[in-house]
C-alpha cells in the first residue's frame, strides 16, 4: 500500500504565465522567473505542460527549468513519440501523461488507460528506465485506476475538474457524487500501491474537501494561482492555498 505523508505537497503549474507571454510575443513574463519565485515561496514542485502546439510552455522553457530548478519538475505531456523523445533528452523528476486534443482550451477528462494498456505500457517503459516517476492523469474511475496499476505507473493524478465545475455551477448533488467517487478511487489507488495526486480547476473554494482525502499526497494547482497572483502576487496566493490545504488536512 502506498505511504501517505503527514504534509500534503503543493505543486504549482506555471503554464499560464507562459500563456500571457505568448499572447503578445517576446520574453515576458518569463515562466522560469515565476517558477523560481514559486520555489522560493515554498512549493514542493513545479508542473509544466509542453503541448503539441506549444501554446504556452515552449521547448526552451523546459530546458531552462531543468537546468535551474532545485525542486522537482513534473513534465506534463501527451503520449506521443515527440514528447517521449523530449522527456528522455531532459529526464525530469516526473512525467505526467495526459490526454490532449488540439482544439481543447484545457485538458478535458482523464487519460484512457483501460482501453490502451498495451500501448501505454510500452510508452512509459523507457521513461521509467530513465528514472522518471510516471504519473497518469485519470478520472475517478475504477477501470482506469486498476489499468494504471497493471501497466506499472507509480502515480495516478485524479482529475478534479468535474468536481470543481459542479461546484461553480451550483450543482451540489452532482458535486457531492463526484467527491464521493474521488474519495473511493483515492482509497482504491492507494490499496493498489499507487501514489495518489489530484488536480485541475482547484481554487480556494474547492480545495478543502480534496486536501482532506487522506490518501492524496500532492495537489497540482496552476490556473487559479496564476490568476490570483495578478491581484496579490504568487507568494501570497500560494500562502493562502497552503493555509487552506493544511487546515483541511488537520481537521478531525
Amino acid at each position: 500500500m502506498a505511504q501517505t505523508p503527514d504534509r500534503l505537497r503543493l505543486g504549482v503549474n506555471i503554464d499560464h504565465v507562459a500563456t500571457v507571454r505568448n499572447a503578445r510575443g517576446g520574453a515576458v513574463p518569463d515562466p522560469l522567473r515565476a517558477a523560481l519565485m514559486v520555489q522560493e515561496a515554498g512549493a514542493d514542485g513545479i508542473t509544466a505542460h509542453l503541448r503539441e502546439d506549444r501554446r504556452h510552455i515552449r521547448d526552451d522553457d523546459i530546458a531552462r527549468l531543468m537546468e535551474q530548478l532545485s525542486i522537482p519538475l513534473n513534465f506534463e505531456m501527451a503520449a506521443t513519440e515527440e514528447m517521449q523523445a523530449i522527456a528522455l533528452r531532459h529526464p525530469p523528476h516526473a512525467v505526467c501523461i495526459v490526454p490532449e486534443k488540439r482544439e481543447e482550451r484545457t485538458t478535458e477528462g482523464g487519460l484512457e488507460v483501460a482501453g490502451e494498456e498495451k500501448r501505454l505500457a510500452a510508452f512509459i517503459a523507457p521513461l521509467r528506465e530513465a528514472g522518471c516517476r510516471v504519473s497518469l492523469f485519470v478520472a475517478a474511475d475504477e477501470a482506469q485506476i486498476r489499468a494504471s496499476a497493471r501497466i506499472g505507473a507509480a502515480v495516478v493524478e485524479l482529475h478534479t475538474g468535474a468536481y470543481c465545475d459542479f461546484h461553480v455551477e451550483g450543482k451540489s448533488g452532482e458535486r457531492d457524487g463526484e467527491l464521493a467517487r474521488l474519495r473511493d478511487m483515492a482509497a482504491l489507488a492507494a490499496e493498489l500501491g499507487l501514489e495518489v495526486h489530484a488536480g485541475h480547476g482547484l481554487s480556494y473554494d474547492t480545495v478543502g474537501p480534496i486536501a482532506a482525502l487522506p490518501q492524496v499526497v500532492e495537489l497540482n494547482i496552476g490556473h487559479f494561482l496564476v490568476g490570483e497572483a495578478i491581484f496579490v502576487g504568487l507568494p501570497a496566493a500560494m500562502a493562502e492555498m497552503r493555509r487552506l490545504m493544511d487546515a483541511a488536512r488537520s481537521a478531525p
